[in-house]
């Protein structure tokens, strides 16, 4: 048995009140890497996300961040669980985090959900029939110039050892009208999606932070690719560009620009 879009959205919000009520209290906070950070809540949020998957839907294969990884014996079956996307904000007291959910079938995402439980604000797709907010339909922004765009981007947890994605940061800074780092993949495609980013690009992600994301800046409107405009390909670790069909290719131009004076 598949799941619906609204069984989606009941997990993805009962998730979110448990990041909600964690939201502001002293957490028990250790360390996958050096600046990877994880706590009790994010493990919270992932028990009772895969609990609830194995009781409504028992033999799927799960992938989630937090150790929750099941292989049942429905492989073609696959949910991609981020219970809390943002950790560091979370970590900090940054209101900017949120729930990730996305359900694929032979290895083609069919539904997304994305909520943020602070503004309470439910990203939600399913595949050939939109993207909506909150049960409305959303789309991305028109801007047709990289100079009038709001882009965002992140950065890799090795950037500190490899200066991953710096060069690019500034070369974006140097061509769009403004650049952020909000600490959200999921968010920041859903940003896309919804037309308060004009265009998103990360390197180093996994497949966890985006499965939900592109399946709804997709049905939003946006092209979704790897950074040099090759394939996207869902996969760990990835990378990732979105934008619309106007700016996508402004913005792979500064990517392979800046690949180019690399091997130069």
């Amino acid at each position: 048995m598949q799941p619906t879009l609204i069984e989606i959205e009941r997990l993805a919000k009962q998730a979110g009140k448990i990041l909600k009520t964690g939201f502001g209290q002293v957490h028990q906070v250790t360390h996958k890497g050096s600046i990877d950070l994880v706590t009790e809540i994010d493990r919270q949020s992932e028990e009772y996300l895969v609990s609830q998957i194995h009781q409504q839907f028992p033999g799927q294969t799960i992938i989630g961040e937090e150790g929750g990884t099941y292989t049942g014996a429905q492989s073609d079956l696959v949910w991609y669980l981020d219970p809390l996307d943002g950790t560091s904000n979370f970590v900090h007291g940054i209101p900017i985090f949120s729930v990730s959910i996305a359900f694929s079938v032979n290895h083609a995402i069919k539904l997304a959900v994305v909520y943020d439980p602070l503004a309470d604000e439910c990203f939600s797709a399913e595949a050939g029939r939109g993207a909506r907010l909150n049960g409305s339909p959303i789309q991305t922004a028109q801007a047709t110039q990289l100079v009038d765009a709001l882009v965002a981007t992140g950065f890799p947890y090795h950037v500190h050892e490899t200066g991953a994605n710096l060069d690019n940061f500034a070369n974006f800074a140097r061509s769009a009208q403004g650049v952020r780092r909000l600490g959200s993949a999921a968010l920041d495609m859903c940003f896309v999606a919804c037309g308060r980013l004009d265009g998103f690009w990360e390197l180093g992600l996994q497949a966890w932070d985006l499965a939900a994301g592109v399946l709804i800046a997709r049905e939003a409107g946006a092209v979704v690719t790897a950074p040099d405009g090759s394939p996207f390909i869902l996969t760990s670790p990835t990378d990732v560009l979105a934008a619309n069909p106007t700016l996508h290719p402004q913005m792979t131009a500064i990517i392979r620009e800046g690949l180019h004076r690399k091997k130069a």
